[in-house]
């Protein structure tokens, strides 16, 4: 039986960024280093396949400190954590790494800064998200505001409108939040922003990529896990760029075949914590079914690499 034809548009940037890949190699190295278990608070990333790999490994995922055995390193996931959590592994004369993305990093360091100068913070962000609760806690209670959409910034109560600055989550709709500015800073005209955009760089990228892909393609779905910011507004992004279909999957299994019959284009990009064997993994299932051309949607070039921290490069 003859396939049916059909062109898959491959989102390119897409798929592991810089802070991933680094969060990875931090676990991967510490195991080699300090021998399993290595345990890790919070995912490491949010991505199913990639901490059950870790977890084969040797890396034990908890939650909080209190359930790490004092004799054993504990490793932060890339979202960030409290400025509390390393002060009590240090308390407690814990061995910890810090895998923070370098990019949420900047971040703190940004809300500290602004916090020495006698600014209230308000951070545009999604409530209970891990990198929200990390840059949040980096400064005293009440010292930063979350607001999530424009209603919010109408309601927000600050201490004084004339002593505010603002950071975003790193994973965020580049469009909602432009937003989301406009009306701090309508409201709020001596409000202090970033000198540059918080969001990263890699968000951005593959959001730029989507908006190229999602108007040519029937469908498109997006690899990565349901409790992943930056793929679920990559979703968001696909939908509002024109695709008719946009739908999210960790794995080829995911696929909802009858919702994509009589599709003849199919655009296809990963969240910045999904790897690139999923991605492969989805396109296979396609060519089981059709007779599958793939062209590259590229929009960007990234080279960027962030070194993991000096304890993981010198011998134990």
């Amino acid at each position: 039986m003859t396939k049916p034809p059909l062109t898959i548009y491959l989102a390119a940037p897409r798929g592991f960024c810089a802070g991933v890949d680094r969060a990875i190699k931090i676990v991967e190295m510490a195991l080699q280093k300090w021998g399993a278990p290595v345990y890790v608070r919070h995912e490491i990333v949010h991505n199913k396949f990639v901490v059950d790999d870790l977890r084969e490994k040797g890396a034990v995922f908890v939650e909080e400190l209190d359930e790490c055995p004092l004799d054993r390193p504990v490793i932060f996931s890339a979202h960030g954590v409290p400025k509390s959590v390393p002060a009590e592994a240090a308390r407690r004369e814990m061995v910890y790494v810090d895998a923070t993305c370098p990019l949420v990093s900047k971040v703190h360091i940004e809300a500290a800064r602004h916090h020495e100068n006698g600014l209230q913070m308000i951070m545009i962000g999604h409530e209970g998200h891990p990198e929200t609760i990390g840059t949040m806690g980096q400064l005293p209670e009440g010292e930063v505001l979350l607001v999530e959409t424009v209603d919010d910034v109408a309601t927000v109560e600050v201490r004084d409108p004339d002593q505010l600055a603002f950071v975003t989550q790193t994973t965020l709709s580049l469009d909602d939040t432009a937003d989301i500015v406009a009306a701090l800073k309508e409201r709020f005209p001596n409000i202090v922003g970033p000198h540059k955009e918080d969001i990263c760089y890699a968000t951005t990228n593959r959001q730029e990529a989507v908006k190229a892909m999602a108007p040519k393609a029937d469908a498109m779905l997006v690899v990565g896990a349901p409790n992943s910011s930056n793929s679920k507004r990559l979703v968001e992004v696909g939908a509002r760029a024109g695709c008719d279909y946009a739908q999210l999957v960790q794995r080829a299994t995911d696929i909802d075949w009858r919702a994509l019959e009589g599709i003849a284009t199919l655009g296809i990009t990963a969240g910045a914590s999904a790897p690139e064997i999923l991605v492969h993994e989805v396109i296979d299932a396609f060519r089981d079914r059709y007779d599958v051309t793939v062209e590259l949607v590229e929009t960007a070039k990234e080279n960027v690499e962030f070194k993991v921290p000096r304890v993981l490069r010198v011998p134990a």
